[in-house]
């Protein structure tokens, strides 16, 4: 295998993302394939019993174990890297590994967490439960709240965890602002970017440390497979997440691999095309639901800030109707749109939070975080836009709306 792209890499690191997801990290055979090899293998042979033991010692480039380096891995792991800006990048078998892996290779007992409170479910059980159980103090706050990140950190303060826009809240965190803060009191920032991709906003161009993503979702964009990656500098991934992850092997396959590249190819194309019909469809629910949080539209307090870092506000948003009963019942009434809690499909998807994403969250927390028995979360996807309004005009009127 080689890096062939007929052009010189210093070149190619000045593309731009949509190129990258395309371009980016392309790595070719002998063959001359137009399309990525898939390398379906757990290991490899080698010539001589030294150059195995210089491949394990460093001494030698080279594949040794695909728990450590796999060829098709190994091109998606470049090409997110360069998308994102960032020096090096490594994927993980879930969205999920990838947030576990990013925090818990960098802390330990003793060290303090601050995360804003608005998150997936997962990441508030990592937060509020796993990382206490190993002796990591955490504290969570509000984080659009830019005077509470400076008042929670403490002398152990090691890292700042949050996403933007956060799930399903939309809550929309100043990056600039939080990320020069932890810069100045020498904690890393750890950004979850799911809800967006580089298509949409990079972090580090904020003064993020680390990137974060479920893969699954925009990234891959069509509901195929898992995957997950963390983006940092060359030194963090390699001398920090790097050793966690090879002892202990939340790896990606493969395959799962080739297929989230196959999804990059059209990453650009569908996060815009997407956002442009999350905000037709979020015009129209506008007009007929109680509340919506769509940072697309003037109506949602972090409009300005949203517009300021993102280049469009993406497919997903949340509404609130009168309660449970009202939710369920609209997503009964959905003829089109389907009933899921993945996001980033290129189908449009919906459903309540409070029972699916946040369920493992504790009810006070999910009050305060705003995740009310009323919320419903939506991923508009690729059909026409005045189809998904037609569906959810029937529905809303059947639920009294």
């Amino acid at each position: 295998m080689k890096k062939t792209t007929g052009l010189d890499r210093s070149k190619t690191k000045n593309w731009h993302p949509a190129t990258q997801a395309v371009r980016g990290g392309t790595w070719r055979s002998e063959h001359g394939e137009t399309s990525e090899a898939l390398f379906l293998t757990s290991g490899y042979t080698y010539d001589s019993a030294e150059e195995v033991a210089a491949r394990f010692a460093g001494e030698a480039q080279g594949m040794t174990y695909s728990r450590l380096q796999n060829p098709t891995v190994a091109m998606l792991e470049e090409r997110i890297a360069l998308m994102e800006g960032a020096e090096a990048c490594r994927t993980q078998a879930t969205g999920m590994a990838a947030m576990t892996t990013a925090l818990l290779c960098q802390l330990s007992a003793g060290d303090h967490i601050v995360a804003a409170k608005a998150a997936f479910g997962s990441c508030r059980w990592l937060i509020d439960h796993l990382c206490p159980r190993f002796g990591i103090e955490t504290t969570v706050i509000d984080g659009r709240d830019n005077d509470a990140w400076e008042r929670a950190i403490r002398a152990n303060t090691k890292v700042f965890f949050f996403e933007t826009p956060a799930n399903p809240t939309m809550d929309i965190v100043d990056m600039r602002h939080v990320c020069a803060l932890a810069r100045a009191h020498g904690i890393t920032t750890v950004v979850d970017n799911a809800f967006a991709t580089a298509a949409l906003q990079r972090p580090m161009d904020f003064g993020a440390d680390v990137v974060a993503y479920s893969a699954t979702k925009l990234m891959e964009g069509q509901g195929r497979v898992l995957a997950g990656a963390v983006c940092g500098t060359e030194k963090f991934i390699n001398e920090v997440l790097l050793p966690f992850q090879r002892n202990t092997g939340p790896n990606l396959s493969p395959f799962n691999a080739w297929v989230v590249m196959k999804g990059l190819e059209t990453l650009d194309l569908r996060a815009r095309r997407q956002s442009e019909n999350a905000l037709t469809v979020g015009k129209f629910v506008e007009g007929r639901v109680p509340r919506i949080l769509h940072p697309g539209l003037a109506s949602h307090p972090q409009h300005n800030l949203a517009k300021s870092q993102m280049d469009d506000c993406g497919p997903i948003f949340s509404f609130i109707l009168e309660g449970r009963e009202q939710a369920m019942g609209l997503l009964n009434a959905l003829e089109l749109v389907d009933i899921s809690n993945n996001i980033g499909d290129s189908r449009s998807l919906c459903c309540h939070p409070a029972s699916t994403t946040h369920y493992s969250v504790s009810a006070e927390a999910r009050a305060d975080m705003g995740v009310v028995e009323g919320m419903l979360r939506i991923n508009i996807g690729l059909e026409d836009p005045r189809d998904i309004i037609a569906d959810l005009d029937q529905a809303l009127t059947r639920v009294g709306l």
